[in-house]
């Protein structure tokens, strides 16, 4: 085989998170009672454009948690050499973005170097003056064509947008033709928005990303349109390596949290007396601990691990990700508290409900009522504090990995991006462009999780629920 399958521990429980999610939908589509308020949240304009760009990043990690090991060497009688590096499918494709290398930094869509340097001529000359990039622009001969070309690429790459979302609105028609209607009347329906399912706003959020896309994809391929960093790395390509990083934090994070809380939660509120006053103690024991204290003692502890067992780890991305899932258990462990006592509080309400306390009468076991009975009823704050602490733990890796306890320095995060612009903010002349990429990329992934988790909040919570 041309390639080495690799499968990191992150990536083990990405997808087994997916098949969760894949199994909770199927599980949802069977019962009529949790049917009814995903429609509500289905019917909100804004909540499924926010999924729409949620989808999109979804994709990218997706694509970046496939890894594997390119073959250096092998034949028919040879043995088969894999390399070291540990590539994702995201890099094979991005290839042109991960080659392109340049010195050092350079601006968005810029054809020289963002410094000075002393340029030598053949003909002896010492010039101090910034030189030309290596590969940004290099297709052109005088810098003063730039702006003109990047006009006109930008208009040929919208141009293969729109008409990509042309066929894509072309084939949504004919999907939603009902036989002997007019087609001005299918497509009025469409542009008034009609229906329960607002799919003129999810169309038009479709639009927008393939239009952004495809001139993001065509105009990197001539320039850097985000910029080097310091090493002279695209922060195009970085910025898009650290969407599985925030999303693991987001989501696997809440996987390690969900069994604690559900768990000890529930027991709390079900059992009361001394069960409720031994998890009470553990959760106000654990809730009283500095969190970052407890993170930075985690994370020196298994770097020193790291350091002593160096034969454990076969690549230098196998130690990053161990790293992510070690900081991943730990914010899990420490951020269970808060679900857990809500979890309490509402199961002391709903033991004392006539259905639960006829099925203890009627002889059910305690495991059976609290699985068939008080866990159905208080999915919704599982469900609202899910979507809710997700934009959180986003935010909370930029934050560890500014204080240094985060994920490892040689992972892309936009945590470490943002590290490295602080630095770069002091410098004369500003290198401004890593910090505006972590944050669009960041803002944009957190706003998006914010409004849809709004809708999920408004249509499950009971008090809020029309």
């Amino acid at each position: 085989m041309p390639f080495d399958l690799q499968f990191l521990w992150t990536d083990r429980l990405i997808f087994l998170l997916i098949g969760s999610i894949v199994a909770f939908v199927v599980y949802t589509l069977r019962h009529e009672h949790l049917r009814v308020p995903w429609r509500q949240v289905a019917r909100r304009p804004m909540a499924m454009a926010a999924l729409v760009v949620l989808l999109a990043y979804v994709a990218v990690g997706l694509m970046d948690s496939i890894h594997y090991k390119p073959r250096l060497s092998g034949g028919a009688d040879s043995e088969t050499v894999y390399s070291n590096e540990v590539l994702s499918l995201l890099d094979a494709v991005a290839k042109p973005l991960r080659s392109r290398m340049e010195k050092t930094y350079s601006a968005p869509l810029a054809m020289q170097a963002h410094t000075m340097e002393t340029v030598e001529y053949p003909d002896g000359r010492r010039v101090r003056e910034y030189p030309r990039l290596l590969h940004g622009g290099a297709h052109l001969q005088d810098p003063a064509e730039r702006a003109g070309d990047i006009l006109s690429r930008a208009g040929a790459a919208t141009l293969a947008g729109f008409g990509l979302w042309l066929l894509l609105v072309t084939g949504f028609l004919l999907f939603r033709h009902k036989r002997g209607e007019p087609w001005a009347r299918t497509l009025g329906r469409l542009l008034r928005g009609e229906g329960d399912f607002p799919w003129r706003t999810v169309l038009v959020t479709v639009g927008g990303l393939i239009v952004l896309a495809a001139n993001a994809a065509y105009l990197s391929l001539y320039y850097h349109i985000f910029g080097t960093d310091q090493v002279g790395q695209d922060v195009f390509y970085k910025s898009l390596k650290s969407i599985r990083t925030g999303l693991v934090i987001g989501t696997l994070t809440t996987l390690v949290m969900l069994p604690f809380a559900a768990l000890f939660g529930i027991m709390a509120g079900y059992f009361r007396g001394w069960v409720d006053d031994v998890i009470q103690y553990v959760y106000t024991t654990l809730s009283s601990i500095p969190g970052v204290l407890l993170i930075a003692a985690a994370i020196l502890s298994l770097q020193v691990y790291i350091a002593t067992h160096p034969e454990s780890f076969t690549s230098a991305t196998e130690r990053a990700d161990t790293r992510l899932l070690f900081l991943c258990l730990i914010l899990g462990v420490t951020s269970w508290t808060g679900l857990c006592r809500l979890l309490r509080g509402e199961t002391l309400k709903l033991r004392e409900v006539d259905y639960i306390q006829a099925a203890r009468t009627l002889g059910a076991s305690h495991l059976s009522v609290m699985a068939r009975h008080i866990l159905p009823n208080v999915m919704h704050i599982i469900l609202i504090t899910v979507v809710l602490d997700f934009s959180g733990l986003v935010l909370a890796e930029a934050v560890l990995s500014y204080v240094g306890v985060g994920v490892d320095p040689t992972m892309d995060s936009w945590g470490n991006m943002i590290v490295s612009a602080r630095l770069e903010m002091a410098r004369e002349p500003l290198v401004w462009w890593s910090l505006a990429a972590a944050f669009v990329f960041m803002f944009a992934l957190v706003l998006a999780a914010n409004l849809f988790s709004d809708a999920v909040r408004d249509a499950f919570d009971p008090r809020l629920r029309k």
